[in-house]
């Protein structure tokens, strides 16, 4: 057997479409403003991304920079400057912070409404009891991936490698509330190829190349890679072994899978704040 490559590439630029239909039928553009703190290589790639997201689908792109030596008094200012505006839908504050900044207090000082990352304790909350909310970009993006590809969750066995708040407990509640039935593993699993063999999906977000090799896949199982590695050559690569293919169904690419639908699920939420704030809920 050989995977069928999901491209969450394409994926992305479909949804983009919508998107833009959607942004430019409201009385102002949506905005988003991103703040990012210091000048992390990778933190500055990110937010060009996403930028070049908000240009494809008619969302205003405010970017904050402040330097690294910023305070987090500063960075606390900012957000709630960010809160008050009218005009500004949804606040992202890129991580991670530089070390003397407390990224958990200044993510919950985010105004709820405007949390379109969904990492706010609100957020989470509602997440947990399955009430409407902002849900995590990366998780989200994986089952919207699962949701175009026609794989239905429910009543199959999924295992998430990963408990970070930002992707494999998010992902876990997901797939739970999609009836699935799901296992959470992380660095002190022991027995993690035996817990792989038994998964209809996999969803790899440990960072750790390499980490889930063929021999540990059932025949037929959905692999969906969120790891993002660069190894000591600058090549970039996921944490699912490309040999995967010859054992899984359906496997998304890295790069290309997953990324791309973390960004399009950032200005998904950007949207539908805006959508709520000026009275078109989609």
């Amino acid at each position: 057997m050989t995977a069928r490559l999901f491209s969450g590439k394409a994926l992305a630029l479909a949804m983009e479409s919508d998107q833009k239909v959607r942004a430019e039928a409201l009385p102002r553009n949506p905005a988003l403003a991103v703040v990012l703190v210091g000048d992390d290589p990778a933190s500055r790639v990110y937010v060009r991304n996403k930028v070049r997201a908000c240009e494809r689908t008619s969302v205003r792109s405010i970017e904050i920079t402040l330097p690294y030596e910023t305070t987090e008094e500063t960075v606390l200012a900012e957000v709630a400057r960010l809160n008050a505006d009218p005009e500004v839908d949804g606040i992202l504050v890129q991580l991670p912070l530089p070390e003397h900044v407390d990224a958990s207090k200044v993510v919950s000082a985010i105004d709820p409404a405007k949390d379109v990352d969904g990492f706010h304790t609100t957020s989470a909350g509602s997440l947990l009891q399955g009430l409407p909310g902002f849900r995590p970009c990366t998780p989200a993006g994986v089952m919207e991936i699962l949701k175009a590809a026609e794989i239905d969750p429910a009543g199959k066995q999924a295992l998430v490698i990963g408990r970070s708040m930002i992707v494999g407990k998010p992902m876990a509640l997901m797939l739970l509330d999609a009836d699935a039935t799901v296992t959470i593993a992380h660095s002190r699993t022991p027995n993690l190829p035996e817990l792989c063999r038994q998964a209809d999906i996999v969803v790899a977000a440990a960072g750790k190349a390499d980490l889930v090799k063929a021999y540990m896949v059932k025949e037929g199982a959905v692999v969906i890679d969120v790891g993002t590695n660069r190894l000591p050559s600058g090549r970039l690569v996921g944490d699912v072994a490309p040999d995967v293919v010859d054992r899984a169904s359906v496997m998304t690419p890295v790069p290309g899978g997953v990324g791309p639908m973390t960004i399009a699920m950032l200005i998904e939420n950007t949207i539908r704040s805006a959508e709520g704030r000026l009275g078109k809920a989609h």
